[in-house]
């Protein structure tokens, strides 16, 4: 997502992350340097211009996609092996690990510089981005063990769908764009019910039920993820917030003696690799070079990919109508992403 997994609302942190790197930002209590997913910043009049060819930028944003999806895709294989929360453990930790790898000597002096100026509200800010990534994971997680891949990622994308259709309303004239919002809720909400009820009304409803919760923490995850980037200079607090996550899932991923054979081990470190570490790396790059609404749209092909995923990887087959039901999201998180304006969006792939 997961990480960072996704339209409008998919590309935040990280998207803020490549434009303070840009100017050279820094707080007093970060220094110098998502997972996954975040969501789109604000654009100013100067968007950066594509460098080295929109196909080659559409090429990175697509292997981050995939990189995500496949992550997934061995995570649904391993939990015949442990639970879906001793994955979700590994996989978080695994990430850590390497974000803490590489910036570990930031985010500690960063964390010092809290302690030391009782900058409780940077903390709690940092703390509360860790629970939301770490209960995104958890839950998407769940939903993966019950439903098939593309239903889960479909509906776990109504979260950046909600974030990017709130912040237009915060537009100059948000009268003017009322009826376009409306048109990509409408589209949006089709989709689901068509996936939930529609289709025969085959699927998990714990599943759903989770997908669902993951869509609201990544819905949370997009604006801490923004005002975490406010408060710390390159990707100090998604390292600082990865390492909270990984705390948070452990208590319920451990009791699995499974989970620490060493080939269970290498595919927990492949699965927070792969839908966390990649995509940040490949999107930060993206970001650099391409503007975020433009990102945004891309991004909105993540649910078909995570469907095409499955149906290779796991052998889910959808119905032609779960098929119109995820075009329908699609579209209406292409729309959102393509109308949002620079003010809208609120500044994330697992």
């Amino acid at each position: 997502m997961e990480f960072p997994r996704k339209p409008g609302g998919a590309a935040g942190y990280r998207a803020e992350t490549a434009r303070r790197m840009r100017t050279g930002a820094s707080r007093r209590s970060g220094t110098a340097a998502r997972p996954g997913r975040t969501h789109v910043p604000a654009q100013h009049s100067h968007s950066p211009r594509p460098r080295g060819g929109t196909a080659l930028q559409g090429a990175f944003v697509l292997a981050g996609v995939i990189s995500v999806q496949l992550g997934a895709g061995i995570a649904d294989k391993l939990f015949g092996t442990i639970s879906p929360a001793a994955v979700t453990t590994l996989r978080l930790w695994a990430a850590a690990l390497v974000m803490v790898a590489v910036g570990g000597r930031g985010a500690v002096w960063c964390a010092v510089g809290i302690v030391r100026d009782k900058a409780w509200r940077d903390a709690a800010t940092t703390i509360s981005f860790g629970i939301a990534l770490g209960v995104m994971n958890f839950s998407i997680y769940q939903a993966f063990a019950r439903i098939p891949l593309g239903v889960a990622v479909t509906v776990e994308f109504l979260g950046p769908l909600a974030v990017s259709v709130a912040g237009s309303r915060h537009r100059r004239n948000p009268l003017s764009k009322a009826g376009g919002d409306l048109v990509w809720v409408a589209l949006g909400a089709l989709g689901v019910l068509l996936l939930t009820g529609g289709a025969g009304g085959h699927l998990n409803l714990a599943g759903v039920g989770f997908a669902v919760l993951a869509g609201g923490c990544w819905a949370a995850y997009i604006l801490l993820s923004r005002a975490t980037g406010q408060r710390f200079a390159g990707p100090t607090g998604l390292v600082m917030a990865m390492a909270v996550a990984a705390v948070v899932v452990t208590p319920g991923g451990l009791g699995h003696r499974a989970m620490f054979r060493p080939t269970v081990l290498a595919e927990g470190a492949a699965i927070g690799v792969l839908s966390s570490v990649v995509p940040y790396w490949l999107e930060l790059e993206v970001l650099r070079r391409i503007p975020a609404r433009v990102f945004g749209v891309w991004m909105s092909l993540e649910p078909a990919v995570a469907a095409l995923i499955g149906l290779v990887m796991l052998g889910q087959r959808l119905s032609a109508v779960e098929w119109f039901a995820i075009g329908c999201v699609i579209v209406a998180c292409a729309g959102a992403a393509r109308g949002a304006s620079a003010s809208d969006q609120p500044g994330p792939p697992g």
